[in-house]
């Protein structure tokens, strides 16, 4: 009472009730933090635009995440992959819920227990382009290490964006001029433009993404033709990562038990759903087999 006393002239002291009543009622009083949610186009993950917008299958993870951490505010940023990174490097309560593990990241990014099992990157190419890649084929893998070292072929991928261990040793090691790294929003459906206009040969990403961007761009996408990557893993993990801070080892140590409880049954299910039928059944078993062989996987693996 002295506190708001002071606050206002005497005479004002009503008001000053008012007003301290409304600090001390605020989220900010209660020292409620917000999570900024980073998220991208990244289908069918994250869906931003058209018919199927926020149906993606994070976007339809995101609300369990909210749900398991109450005590805290949520905001949703949506950021390229070169923004995100960026920001994930900073001092803050930013969170990407569908980031891969990389030892470089992993030097400044808290990271969830995995969360989601995803099909892995592959060469997307125009399918009249697929005489380029001929002599790099094997067991039907392209050789990506050697395609690129014979320069005989642009690349196109997102800048900043992991493709899996295996694969961006591949990139770290490639000549820079065989690589063009998109910076931009909507880097996807640009890259896909460039492929179409002859810029560039093959375009680095998710199958599900390439088909979904090329209808969102007025392409057809039975044009396209996916090309698993030697050496490069069938599928991959995706986490939860933080900005690394101590408020973000709170966030992460709520939603780890959620994400083991989860990640096998609904969060599986939402990925699923954007599989082709044939497909499905077999993700769904595979993943099961995953995290049942992780099952001894506790909190303590966070960092």
């Amino acid at each position: 009472m002295d506190l708001c006393s002071r606050m206002l002239p005497a005479g004002s002291f009503l008001l000053s009730l008012v007003l301290c009543s409304c600090l001390l009622t605020s989220p900010h009083a209660h020292g409620r933090e917000t999570i900024t949610w980073l998220l991208r186009d990244l289908a069918p993950l994250t869906i931003a635009s058209g018919p199927d917008r926020n149906q993606g299958a994070v976007d339809q993870a995101l609300p369990l995440l909210r749900a398991a951490l109450p005590d805290y505010d949520h905001s949703v940023l949506r950021v390229n992959r070169a923004r995100a990174s960026q920001m994930l490097g900073e001092s803050g309560l930013s969170c990407d819920p569908a980031l891969l593990w990389t030892a470089r990241r992993a030097q400044t990014i808290l990271y969830s227990v995995p969360s989601m099992n995803v099909l892995s990157n592959a060469l997307i190419m125009q399918r009249d382009d697929l005489p380029l890649i001929a002599d790099f084929m094997q067991d039907g893998k392209v050789d990506l290490g050697a395609l690129l070292h014979s320069k005989t072929m642009t690349l196109g991928v997102i800048a900043e964006r992991s493709y899996g261990s295996a694969v961006d040793r591949i990139l770290d090691e490639a000549d820079g001029s065989q690589v063009l790294a998109h910076h931009g929003n909507d880097a996807m459906g640009s890259l896909l433009r460039m492929e179409r206009l002859g810029r560039i040969q093959a375009v680095l990403g998710y199958w599900q993404e390439a088909r979904y961007q090329a209808r969102q761009e007025g392409l057809d996408p039975q044009e396209l033709v996916q090309i698993p990557i030697k050496s490069a893993s069938r599928s991959q993990l995706v986490h939860v990562g933080c900005s690394d801070s101590p408020a973000s080892r709170r966030v992460l140590q709520a939603l780890n038990p959620v994400l083991l409880d989860v990640r096998k049954t609904r969060l599986a299910q939402f990925y699923a759903q954007w599989l082709a039928p044939h497909q499905r059944l077999e993700y769904l078993r595979e993943t099961k087999a995953l995290f049942n062989a992780r099952r001894d996987e506790t909190l303590n693996s966070l960092q």
